[in-house]
């Protein structure tokens, strides 16, 4: 059974307003590290806010088609309720700080507060998840005296300490440089690693080719592709849905002009699928010489 099942879904926020979400159909598996790429306004937070149940309980608009979660359908379960199976980090990090909390520390502990967690269990869960963002040096500072990565570190160690088995961020390494967007998504891959689904959307297509097993392409609401990193950050038609191509495409495809790319070898979508097909053409060149 899949972890996320989405049939038919349609959405729109006003009732006269053009869907968002057309006629959306997906299934996603326990264990997947799942990338969601698009244009601006091609449906990606609204989906995650679909499959988290902020759409429909908290943006009213108009709703059709079914979202389950481990079996358990977001019209019929409260957020509440579906915020156990489901953990969502937005794009804004200081948009999910509580302002309910003086310290870092006390920020983490507020969701198993909330939960009823023996005081124990609290301080040992939020020092695990301080670790693991590494945010323990910081545990007693204000969550507002944190820099932007370190925010986002502390939305992401506030949703895991009530340890979800599904986490969606939506976009969430916007206001991160280079490196600190590295560092968030193998933090991601680790937790992967561990039994976590990860459903992330992204716009650098070289993270999502780099860490992500699945790709899905959204464009006006639609699903347009869905497959391998592999299989679809590496097709032309991808940029009419607003993405680029990663870097390793883009210079296995001048090579292949060059003559310096086997013909036949598929384009890349990471270094290491770029390095071993130069490799190839290689040693097809020094068997012919």
């Amino acid at each position: 059974m899949p972890v996320i099942d989405i049939t038919q879904l349609s959405y729109c926020y006003r009732e006269n307003n053009p869907p968002v979400l057309q006629d959306v159909s997906l299934q996603i598996y326990s264990g997947q590290f799942v990338g969601i790429a698009g244009a601006n306004n091609s449906g990606k937070s609204t989906l995650c806010y679909a499959m988290s149940g902020v759409v429909p309980h908290l943006f009213h608009g108009k709703f059709s088609g079914n979202v389950k979660i481990n079996g358990i359908s977001t019209l019929e379960h409260t957020v509440s309720d579906i915020s156990n199976q489901v953990g969502l980090v937005l794009q804004k990090p200081d948009n999910q700080i509580s302002g309910m909390r003086f310290t870092v520390f006390e920020e983490v502990a507020l969701g198993l507060e909330n939960r009823g967690f023996e005081r124990e269990t609290i301080r040992k869960r939020v020092s695990e998840m301080l670790n693991l963002m590494e945010l323990s040096s910081h545990a007693e500072r204000s969550p507002f005296h944190l820099s932007g990565g370190q925010q986002q570190r502390l939305a992401l160690a506030s949703v895991l300490a009530v340890d979800p088995p599904v986490l969606i961020l939506d976009e969430p390494t916007t206001f991160l440089d280079p490196s600190g967007a590295f560092h968030l998504f193998s933090i991601l891959q680790k937790l992967q690693k561990e039994g976590k689904t990860i459903i992330i959307t992204e716009q650098r297509t070289d993270l999502l080719a780099a860490f992500t097993e699945r790709v899905i392409v959204l464009q006006e609401g639609r699903v347009r592709k869905d497959g391998s990193p592999q299989n679809v950050l590496t097709t032309p038609d991808i940029e009419t849905a607003g993405i680029g191509r990663t870097r390793y495409t883009k210079t296995a495809e001048l090579a292949k002009k060059n003559s310096l790319w086997q013909t036949d070898h598929a384009l890349p979508a990471t270094l290491n699928e770029t390095i071993a097909g130069l490799r190839i053409r290689k040693n097809t060149d020094d068997y012919k010489n």
